[in-house]
């Protein structure tokens, strides 16, 4: 990002410490439902295993050459973390949630368009391409976060209200210690 990034680009940058895998928007939840969201969740993901996902590539949404969002790709992991995701829409649906109209598309969201703007310009586009194939790094997916975001003037501020490990089995809300060892 700090690569691509350049003052006035018309281009809202995510922080790099709220970068994130979106999973699924459930949009507002009331608090009393929070818990029954966790249990969903826990369900899911004790049947999923932990998984390494590789990050690589640059494009852009709705196409590279007219971006309103700025992506990294997912190249490695990308199967299971579909199947996670087709899981928990089906589990939330049952909750009441509406499952997504599109197909999952892994990505990781590096940057909108502003609003100001309607598409990127030729400048971003071009840095943009430049990044189309590069590798970009490896992490481990061994976990889930139910996440509160709350808008305001300088953007989301986001809220971890249950963490649930993968591979695990169902526990009580909030159970995140990780200094136990998890490979029990």
């Amino acid at each position: 990002m700090r690569d691509l990034r350049q003052e006035k680009d018309g281009i809202k940058w995510v922080p790099e410490d709220n970068l994130h895998l979106t999973l699924k928007f459930l949009g507002e939840v009331i608090d009393r439902d929070v818990p029954a969201v966790c249990g969903a969740i826990r369900k899911v993901c004790q049947q999923v295993d932990p998984f390494m996902l590789e990050f690589a590539g640059a494009g852009g949404f709705p196409t590279s050459d007219r971006p309103r969002v700025i992506w990294a790709g997912i190249v490695q992991g990308s199967e299971p973390l579909v199947s996670l995701v087709s899981a928990l829409e089906a589990e939330l649906a049952k909750l009441g949630f509406k499952p997504e109209p599109r197909d999952y598309r892994p990505h990781l969201t590096l940057g909108r368009v502003k609003s100001s703007s309607r598409a990127a310009g030729d400048e971003v586009i071009e840095r943009v391409l430049r990044y189309a194939d590069r590798k970009l790094g490896v992490m481990a997916a061994d976990q889930v976060k139910l996440v509160a975001s709350f808008l305001d003037r300088e953007g989301p501020t986001y809220n971890v209200m249950d963490t649930i490990w993968l591979g695990r089995p169902a526990s009580t809300i909030g159970d995140d210690d990780d200094t136990e060892d998890h490979n029990d």
